[in-house]
């Protein structure tokens, strides 16, 4: 097999992205971290949130290992999965784990020294945060571009010569998604659970009941709170978008091998444009990222500016590169497959803008979510779940132009409904997905930025810097929540047209395993009694052969249980949230009881026992839902067979991928009206509306960190599963 020369820029643009992450996060450890008080709260934070990474490590290793050893069964005692399965498993886990420990490390550093750097200038400590998250950015990006490139080399040398080659290969490595999806879902379920049990037992009891400043020392949850948005907000995310990244550049892959299967130099091109086009975003992410800075006394569209100059130049210059890289490369088509780029990358920006508008205090919704703390609590959770079921439309007919759009782009806008028509089209919309992640080296550092300035800002109160650091950092601070905001956006836009391009991956995977049985003398017929050889059928055959229609009541049913899944997923960590906050409440409420002269400044509050209730409660509830979710459809797969599990993503993706905007909108809205309220507006902190807002941001806390963002994960969490089962589907046939 031989592989393009083009192709080597892939690895070498992944050492790249990991020797500049080098780069900013040494640069940053050159940075004064400030007074002995700033050191010591930041170690107290870095000491949390390791601690807590290593016990949610060996649980998830736990489960890893009880599930390599099952894909080891299947693959060499079942023989109804590829022998590769188990380690692609296992490395596409590791390396997403790896992703969250290095992004955590570094923003767990980053903090204390983004507070000292807004002692001296607005600008400096912008310069510092956001490097520090560019940190995450890069290694996400590089380390997911080189798992790829070596997983690829790997199997090429031993699928040499096999005429299904580049299939198998491609369908391969897409199961090393599902060792980065689960990691992810422990990772995003674990860490919003701890973060934001925290979070509302601080808020809850020191904001409301006692009066006292968020982040204030005298809080015994906010160690917990601060630990929390490094484990929840960082390595949480790191280990999610990673999952994201190599999904859509792997299904993309695969679709390409099946798309242009009958021509094999233009089949080993369809499979690494995606990977060249990753390669190329991330050069031109390093442009965007050198390009944020800012000038002091900005204002909150200032900043917005700041950081949109840099992921829209990104995005541009990719936007041209990719037309060059498709036309050089001679693809098929290229021109209408660029189109299909364009719309993913449009698509992306629309939902930034979107969820900005939603979620930044500068506009309107969140401006009447704010006024409506002047009527109490109700008002302002009425108004803010209002705005987050509002904020939905313009996401939903945005992915669904775009899912048009690349669709009819790749394919010459043909509507014949052929199966070259088809599986052309499903190239574009895969295409379009890596297009909406080919910046992610910036547009995840946007969204890493986040939490590092939010920790800054308790670094800050705890260190008692004064009112103008505090005003920097709260301007950060505000900022980063709207950043965040955007980056779920993203990720979960970035999760329907990825999950949309697995659908069809999760079809060519039942095709290799039918292959497979034909081989070893199965035979398999046809609903009218007529012999179905499954090595020359075209997508549409199996359609047929399933019967996938809207009158098999067993798509149906596994489209009630795909949307029902996205709701009882949402249910069960909203509740996990709620039991773990209420302990850290109960446990606030104590300390303020018991240990006398707390709230005059004169005893330390127990500090490490917050943390250990986050810790305990978060490794203790994040295994039900995440084993649901890979519970669920490996038991509808042997039930329902192919027909109902596809039904099931389509019923999970389409309620998901709604339910996920609406909650993280809803949830950044819900901050960002507390923090309008904050600066002065309505009456300022310590005021009624201040302490409405509060209710409604407690209120907000798991939508936006812990249920909303998990879901992006679920949607695709469910495909891998699928594909990865799909031999055992099959073989139930």
């Amino acid at each position: 097999m031989n592989i393009p020369i083009v192709f080597w820029l892939v690895p070498v643009a992944s050492i790249i992205a990991l020797a500049m992450a080098w780069y900013f996060f040494s640069n940053m450890m050159k940075a004064d971290e400030g007074t002995p008080r700033m050191r010591e709260i930041a170690l107290h934070v870095r000491k949390g949130a390791m601690a807590y990474l290593k016990q949610q490590y060996k649980v998830v290793g736990y489960v890893f290992i009880a599930l390599a050893l099952l894909f080891a069964f299947m693959a060499y005692v079942l023989k109804v999965q590829n022998p590769w399965v188990p380690f692609a498993f296992l490395t596409g886990g590791f390396f997403s784990g790896l992703c969250g420990f290095f992004g955590m490390k570094t923003a767990s550093y980053a903090s204390g020294r983004t507070a000292n750097a807004a002692r001296k200038s607005l600008n400096q400590g912008l310069q510092i945060a956001f490097r520090s998250g560019a940190v995450m950015g890069l290694v996400v990006v590089g380390l997911g571009l080189l798992d790829i490139a070596v997983w690829f080399m790997i199997l090429s040398v031993f699928y040499t010569g096999n005429n299904m080659a580049l299939i198998t290969i491609t369908t391969t490595m897409l199961t090393f998604g599902m060792g980065a999806s689960t990691q992810a879902l422990f990772a995003r379920v674990g860490g919003g659970i701890y973060t934001k049990a925290a979070d509302v037992g601080a808020d809850l009891v020191g904001k409301v009941e006692q009066d006292i400043p968020e982040d204030d020392p005298r809080n015994p949850a906010t160690i917990a709170d601060n630990v929390g948005d490094n484990v929840g907000d960082v390595a949480g995310m790191g280990a999610d978008l990673y999952e994201s990244y190599c999904g859509s550049i792997l299904s993309t892959a695969a679709l390409g091998a099946t798309a242009f299967a009958a021509s094999g130099e233009m089949q080993m091109k369809a499979v690494v444009a995606p990977m060249i086009i990753a390669a190329v975003g991330i050069f031109l992410s390093l442009a965007g990222i050198f390009m944020v800075r800012t000038k002091e006394e900005a204002t909150m569209k200032d900043l917005l500016k700041s950081l949109s100059l840099g992921t829209n130049f990104s995005a541009v210059l990719i936007a041209i590169a990719t037309f060059v890289i498709l036309y050089l490369l001679g693809i098929n088509n290229w021109l209408g497959i660029s189109c299909s780029v364009i719309s993913g990358l449009a698509a992306g920006v629309i939902i930034g803008q979107a969820t900005e508008y939603y979620t930044s205090h500068s506009y309107k919704p969140t401006k009447e979510i704010a006024a409506a703390s002047q009527t109490g609590a109700a008002t302002v959770i009425i108004k803010g779940i209002g705005t987050g079921m509002i904020s939905t439309c313009i996401p939903v007919v945005t992915i669904s132009v775009a899912i048009m759009l690349s669709y009819l782009c790749a394919n010459g806008f043909d509507m014949s409904m052929s199966a070259e028509s088809i599986s052309h089209g499903l190239y574009g919309i895969g295409i379009a997905a890596v297009g909406m992640l080919s910046t992610l080296g910036i547009t995840l550092a946007t969204d890493a930025y986040g939490p590092i300035a939010d920790n800054a800002g308790g670094n800050a109160e705890m260190s008692e810097l004064g009112e103008e650091v505090r005003e920097r950092t709260d301007a950060l601070d505000a900022l980063g929540n709207t950043t965040a905001a955007t980056g779920k956006g993203f990720a979960i836009g970035s999760a329907a047209l990825t999950a949309l391009a697995l659908l069809a991956s999760y079809i060519e995977e039942v095709k290799i395993a039918m292959v497979r049985m034909v081989d070893e003398g199965h035979q398999f017929v046809n609903a009218a009694g007529n012999g179905f050889t499954p090595n020359t059928a075209t997508m549409s055959d199996f359609m047929d052969f399933f019967q996938v229609n809207l009158m098999n009541p067993r798509v149906l049913v596994g489209a009630f249980i795909g949307a029902m899944a996205a709701y009882l997923f949402c249910g069960l960590t909203m509740g996990a949230v709620g039991r773990a906050a209420g302990a850290m409440v109960d446990e606030v409420r104590r300390q303020f009881r018991e240990i006398k002269g707390i709230l005059e400044g004169k005893a330390t509050p127990d500090y490490s026992r917050c943390v250990e209730i986050s810790t305990k409660s978060a490794q203790r509830e994040m295994l039900l839902p995440s084993i649901l979710a890979i519970a669920i459809p490996i038991v509808v797969g042997i039930v329902l067979g192919v027909a109902g599990v596809l039904g099931l993503l389509v019923g999970g993706l389409s309620a998901g991928f709604t339910l996920a905007i609406f909650m993280a909108n809803a949830g950044g809205a819900w901050d960002n009206a507390k923090k309008m309220v904050e600066e002065g507006n309505f009456g300022g902190k310590g005021s009624t509306c201040h302490k409405a807002t509060v209710v409604g941001d407690t209120v907000g806390d798991p939508f936006k960190d812990t249920s909303g963002p998990s879901l992006n994960i679920l949607i695709k969490l469910m495909s891998m599963v699928s594909i990865v089962m799909a031999g055992l589907t099959a073989a139930l046939i």
